[in-house]
């Protein structure tokens, strides 16, 4: 009797640490943030600039850089963006929570793979080793994310930095 008990409490305990590290997972960091403006890197200056956005939607966490993401539109064409912005060559579209359902990872992928979005850095480190990614879509559907750069990964996985690196700041590398 007393072994059912203690199954029955660990089996409940299993269950509640689950359902509260999926809610944590899924609703519990992330938060709606404010309507910012849209950005991407200009070829000439190298410098990020504001580009026409509309309906712009967005959620962050504070618990990591690569939790944003955002939805937009612009009428903006791809061929006037690709002749002004940096492209970025491999972007992997991050999952968004699923009741943010303006992104969807596995769609915007598809899209990236056959040619209907392109994607464009938006901002180069926006914290440490983390870069900001603009995917448009050929029908003005615009999404934005978060992804590790080169010395973002190094840092990250424990590989030497390099020279080619800004500094790392203090509270990373202590």
């Amino acid at each position: 009797m007393n072994g059912k008990i203690v199954g029955i409490v660990i089996m409940v305990s299993a269950l509640i640490a689950g359902l509260g590290l999926y809610y944590l997972q899924i609703y519990g960091f992330y938060r709606e943030v404010p309507a910012a403006d849209v950005t991407l890197v200009s070829l000439t200056t190298q410098e990020p600039e504001t580009i026409e956005a509309a309906g712009i939607q967005a959620i962050d966490a504070d618990s990591s850089p690569i939790r944003f993401r955002a939805c937009f539109t612009t009428d903006l064409s791809l061929p006037l963006l690709t002749e002004t912005y940096v492209l970025v060559d491999s972007a992997t579209p991050r999952n968004a929570p699923g009741w943010f359902d303006c992104f969807d990872a596995e769609a915007l992928g598809n899209e990236i793979e056959t040619g209907t979005a392109l994607t464009f850095l938006g901002q180069k480190n926006i914290a440490y080793g983390v870069d900001r990614i603009v995917a448009i879509t050929d029908d003005g559907r615009g999404y934005v994310w978060h992804e590790l750069n080169d010395c973002g990964e190094k840092a990250y996985d424990g590989t030497v930095v390099g020279e080619e690196c800004p500094p790392l700041p203090s509270s990373l590398s202590d």
